[in-house]
């Protein structure tokens, strides 16, 4: 396997096993020949285990959304059944001495809530004791194209032969309207205001044609979703900070590996997500939940504090502008959660 690294797949599940199965059809279906999957279950209250481990065992046939026929091929490929597993608690795949599960799928509950940085990084440390190459961060709620990781890895590893070390992301589309680029690679940030741009590439079409040296070089930070990492960058850079709990994981990650590791993503690499399926994320119709509001607005101000804490007078303005727009929108309760957050509140309740 000397010209294809150990991978090891990341997925995080929180009741929503029904995105889980549909991304797992697609993931055993994919054309490289040397990887395993590590789902992450963050104690979901929908027996999501339970139901995964039925559709492993060939009991449970994935469930497709999707009025689009590729996606339905995708989601519904019919790969060989069953699919052997092992199940462990978060105690056992964190143990260092177990260094040799060879399922190709690894179900971990990890016990509790611990949210999107806390879930993954249970994966993740599970994927170095296993001695992995490179781990890819994939959200459970994208469906992959079969040469989605196989193209991912060539790119990140034909800059490395040039002496670039990087970190490699894929053109994301979206899963109700393939055919309309999510995010070609990452996103951009204002780093006085905290403010995060919409992806890069966002609407453009998927057939038209793309610079996308230009774009990659744009970029700040690769989105969360679906993200090669090499074990170097694991090992150097730490895993992600889990106090953030959601968002801004990813750009902290990449502000620690500044000037060290470069941005990057492969073209012919691509993911059909949902966005925000789980909590609400602005989607391709919709704006933020609630819940995604307040969570972002709470983390940016917990990564300006920490990187920079100088212009935290600016991120509180442009918050309260923000609870403004709000109301403009009508959209109260977003408004409310963004003032609870102005004036110190840290919990969602």
């Amino acid at each position: 396997m000397e010209n294809f690294p150990r991978i090891h797949i990341v997925l995080l599940n929180w009741n929503g096993w029904q995105d889980s199965i549909e991304c797992l059809e697609s993931v055993f279906n994919l054309d490289y020949p040397n990887f395993q999957v590590v789902l992450c279950d963050n104690a979901s209250q929908d027996n999501s285990l339970a139901h995964i481990e039925s559709w492993a065992r060939g009991e449970l046939a994935a469930q497709c959304n999707s009025s689009n026929a590729h996606i339905q091929q995708l989601a519904q490929a019919r790969h060989p059944k069953p699919i052997s597993y092992q199940t462990l608690t978060k105690a056992e795949a964190m143990d260092e001495e177990l260094s040799n599960v060879e399922t190709p799928l690894v179900l971990i509950q990890t016990g509790a809530n611990l949210g999107f940085a806390g879930g993954n990084n249970v994966g993740l440390q599970f994927a170095l004791n296993q001695g992995t190459e490179f781990c890819w961060l994939l959200n459970n709620d994208t469906v992959v194209e079969p040469d989605a990781l196989r193209e991912m890895v060539l790119h990140s590893k034909s800059l490395r032969a040039k002496g670039v070390k990087n970190t490699c992301g894929s053109v994301q589309c979206f899963y109700d309207d393939p055919e309309v680029i999510q995010a070609l690679g990452g996103f951009k940030i204002n780093r006085y205001t905290g403010i995060c741009s919409d992806t890069i590439g966002r609407y453009l079409k998927r057939k038209e044609s793309h610079d996308h040296e230009a774009y990659a070089k744009s970029m700040d930070t690769i989105q969360g979703c679906s993200w090669l990492l090499p074990r170097e960058f694991l090992l150097e850079i730490g895993l992600m900070e889990h106090a953030y709990f959601l968002y801004f994981e990813e750009i902290d990650w990449v502000t620690r590996a500044q000037g060290t590791y470069s941005l990057t993503y492969a073209p012919g690499a691509t993911v059909y997500h949902k966005e925000g399926s789980s909590i609400g994320s602005k989607s391709f119709s919709s704006g933020p939940s609630v819940m995604a509001e307040f969570y972002t607005a709470r983390a940016r101000l917990m990564y300006m504090k920490k990187f920079y804490s100088q212009r935290l007078p600016l991120v509180y303005t442009t918050l309260f502008l923000q609870m403004l727009n709000r109301i403009r929108q009508r959209r109260f309760a977003n408004a409310k959660t963004i003032f609870q957050i102005l004036i110190g509140k840290r919990t969602l309740q």
